[in-house]
Protein backbone atom coordinates (compact mmCIF):
# COMPACT_ATOMS: atom_id res chain seq x y z
CA UNK A 1 0.00 0.00 0.00
CA UNK A 2 1.39 3.33 -0.80
CA UNK A 3 1.80 6.41 1.25
CA UNK A 4 2.50 9.74 0.84
CA UNK A 5 4.11 11.39 4.30
CA UNK A 6 4.01 15.32 4.27
CA UNK A 7 6.50 16.92 6.44
CA UNK A 8 5.44 20.57 7.55
CA UNK A 9 7.18 22.29 10.42
CA UNK A 10 6.12 25.86 11.30
CA UNK A 11 8.82 28.53 9.98
CA UNK A 12 10.42 25.45 8.81
CA UNK A 13 12.16 27.95 6.09
CA UNK A 14 13.19 30.40 8.25
CA UNK A 15 15.05 28.66 10.85
CA UNK A 16 16.83 25.90 8.56
CA UNK A 17 19.84 28.49 7.83
CA UNK A 18 20.01 29.13 11.91
CA UNK A 19 20.27 25.46 12.90
CA UNK A 20 24.02 24.10 14.29
CA UNK A 21 25.71 21.95 11.81
CA UNK A 22 24.84 19.03 14.95
CA UNK A 23 21.79 19.82 14.80
CA UNK A 24 21.09 19.37 10.91
CA UNK A 25 23.39 16.31 11.71
CA UNK A 26 20.71 15.48 13.54
CA UNK A 27 17.66 15.60 11.41
CA UNK A 28 20.19 13.99 8.20
CA UNK A 29 20.58 10.86 10.91
CA UNK A 30 16.81 10.47 11.26
CA UNK A 31 15.72 10.65 7.55
CA UNK A 32 18.61 7.58 7.18
CA UNK A 33 17.13 5.76 10.40
CA UNK A 34 13.44 6.24 8.82
CA UNK A 35 14.96 5.00 5.37
CA UNK A 36 16.59 2.08 6.62
CA UNK A 37 13.31 0.76 8.42
CA UNK A 38 11.13 1.02 5.30
CA UNK A 39 13.40 -0.75 3.23
CA UNK A 40 13.00 -3.51 6.10
CA UNK A 41 9.18 -3.51 5.39
CA UNK A 42 8.35 -2.22 2.34
CA UNK A 43 10.16 0.02 -0.10
CA UNK A 44 10.89 3.84 -0.31
CA UNK A 45 9.12 4.88 -3.79
CA UNK A 46 10.71 8.86 -3.77
CA UNK A 47 11.42 11.45 -1.30
CA UNK A 48 12.46 15.08 -1.86
CA UNK A 49 12.70 18.52 0.19
CA UNK A 50 10.68 21.59 -0.71
CA UNK A 51 11.89 25.22 -2.55
CA UNK A 52 10.38 27.30 0.32
CA UNK A 53 7.20 28.76 -0.65
CA UNK A 54 8.32 31.82 -2.30
CA UNK A 55 9.44 29.55 -5.14
CA UNK A 56 5.43 28.20 -5.15
CA UNK A 57 2.75 28.91 -7.66
CA UNK A 58 -0.63 28.20 -7.43
CA UNK A 59 -3.26 27.17 -10.22
CA UNK A 60 -6.49 28.69 -8.64
CA UNK A 61 -9.93 26.69 -9.73
CA UNK A 62 -10.37 30.07 -11.90
CA UNK A 63 -7.33 29.81 -13.79
CA UNK A 64 -5.28 32.49 -12.50
CA UNK A 65 -2.13 31.99 -11.19
CA UNK A 66 -0.58 33.64 -8.23
CA UNK A 67 2.75 33.43 -6.31
CA UNK A 68 3.05 31.64 -3.30
CA UNK A 69 1.86 28.64 -1.40
CA UNK A 70 -2.12 27.44 -1.97
CA UNK A 71 -2.80 28.69 2.19
CA UNK A 72 -1.67 31.19 4.29
CA UNK A 73 -0.02 29.71 7.38
CA UNK A 74 2.98 29.26 9.56
CA UNK A 75 3.50 25.37 9.34
CA UNK A 76 5.02 25.21 5.92
CA UNK A 77 5.56 21.50 3.93
CA UNK A 78 9.32 21.15 3.77
CA UNK A 79 9.04 17.73 1.88
CA UNK A 80 7.74 14.52 1.35
CA UNK A 81 8.08 10.80 1.11
CA UNK A 82 5.74 8.28 -0.94
CA UNK A 83 6.82 4.79 0.74
CA UNK A 84 5.09 1.27 0.04
CA UNK A 85 4.53 0.02 3.00
CA UNK A 86 1.93 -3.09 4.19
CA UNK A 87 -0.67 -0.89 6.24
CA UNK A 88 -1.44 2.08 7.43
CA UNK A 89 0.00 1.21 10.97
CA UNK A 90 3.23 0.30 9.95
CA UNK A 91 3.68 3.82 8.13
CA UNK A 92 3.01 5.79 11.59
CA UNK A 93 5.11 4.11 13.50
CA UNK A 94 8.19 4.51 10.95
CA UNK A 95 6.95 7.83 10.90
CA UNK A 96 7.59 8.46 14.12
CA UNK A 97 11.47 8.05 12.92
CA UNK A 98 11.33 11.22 11.35
CA UNK A 99 12.65 14.27 13.27
CA UNK A 100 10.19 15.84 15.62
CA UNK A 101 10.21 19.44 15.00
CA UNK A 102 6.87 19.61 13.11
CA UNK A 103 3.81 17.17 11.79
CA UNK A 104 3.82 14.27 9.49
CA UNK A 105 0.56 14.49 7.69
CA UNK A 106 0.32 10.19 6.81
CA UNK A 107 -2.22 9.90 3.60
CA UNK A 108 -2.82 6.77 1.60
CA UNK A 109 -2.63 7.05 -2.06
CA UNK A 110 -5.97 6.47 -4.49
CA UNK A 111 -3.69 3.97 -6.68
CA UNK A 112 -2.85 2.01 -3.35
Amino acid sequence: MRFVLLMAETDHYERWPHLSDAERAAVFESFAAFSAAVAERGAVVAGEGLAGPSAAVTLRPDGTVTDGPYTETAEQVGGLWIVDLPDRDTAVELARLLPRSGSVEIRPTTDG
